[in-house]
């Protein structure tokens, strides 16, 4: 490590990594499901109450349909990510409480891998509704702006 960080060394850095980084992923993943549940759950709640006679611009009925389909995606896409980061640093605290031991136990190195794993899954258990959520609501926009095309035509 640079001898500029004396602060903290790496001993006392792998401690914190392998103390706070479960909490830290599943927390993050938890807001993640949390926030896209959320807008889901007022995104369909918005649909259902949405007078499309009342809409005149396309414009305006694009910014209203899709608000907050970005967040849902950003989630879905970013979610994975967030469980790989949780992934490779578990495989790091891994690879690291391995070098401080005297002997290589084949026991120890899976056992680390496995747990630095449920990180991957969790990401994917995040990821994969929210990409179907937002597949279908992405969807209903799509119905809901063909009905207020036909609104129009019939006018």
């Amino acid at each position: 490590m640079d001898a500029g960080i004396t602060w903290l060394d790496e001993a006392s850095l792998m401690a914190m990594l392998k103390d706070y980084l479960d909490i830290t992923v599943f927390g993050v993943l938890g807001f993640m499901s949390f926030v896209m549940l959320a807008f889901a759950v007022e995104r369909l709640l918005y649909f259902a109450r949405v007078e499309l006679r009342d809409i005149r611009d396309r414009f305006e009925l694009e910014v209203l349909l899709t608000r907050h389909l970005t967040t849902i995606a950003s989630v879905a896409s970013n979610a994975p990510y967030v469980g790989l980061l949780g992934t490779v640093l578990g495989i790091l605290i891994t690879f690291h409480d391995l070098s401080q031991q005297a002997t290589l136990s084949a026991t120890a190195v899976m056992l680390g891998l496995a747990l630095a794993l449920k990180a991957t899954a969790a990401g994917l258990l995040v990821a994969i509704p929210a990409t179907l959520i937002y597949n279908g609501l992405v969807r209903r926009v799509d119905v809901l702006t063909a009905r207020w095309h036909s609104l129009g035509e019939a006018a």
